[in-house]
């Protein structure tokens, strides 16, 4: 990683080697589904605690208007959003 302050430093630094394990392993040969759970795992071997799939509600002034499932959620202060194909498209990136 660059040399760049981040608000969760060390988790920040945990899961961009947690990724790259799985990157190593599987270099996008698979679906997210797949990467989603052995990224679970490379986490967990880390020491970080990991909520895949988690379903949070959302709401506008005060009235629910749906939900949204979360790929990853990470010691409950980091949400991760996997990505599985060669591009990543200007609307992933936001």
């Amino acid at each position: 990683m660059s040399e760049k302050n981040f608000l969760y430093e060390n988790e920040s630094r945990l899961i961009y080697e947690a990724c790259h394990d799985v990157w190593k392993e599987f270099a996008g040969a698979f679906k997210e589904s797949v990467v989603d759970k052995s990224l679970a795992i490379a986490c967990k071997s880390k020491g970080l605690q990991i909520e895949s799939q988690k379903r949070i509600n959302l709401f506008f002034k005060g009235e629910r208007v749906g939900n949204y499932v979360i790929d990853q959620v990470v010691n409950d202060i980091i949400i991760i959003e996997l990505k599985c194909k060669q591009f990543l498209t200007p609307e992933d990136i936001q």
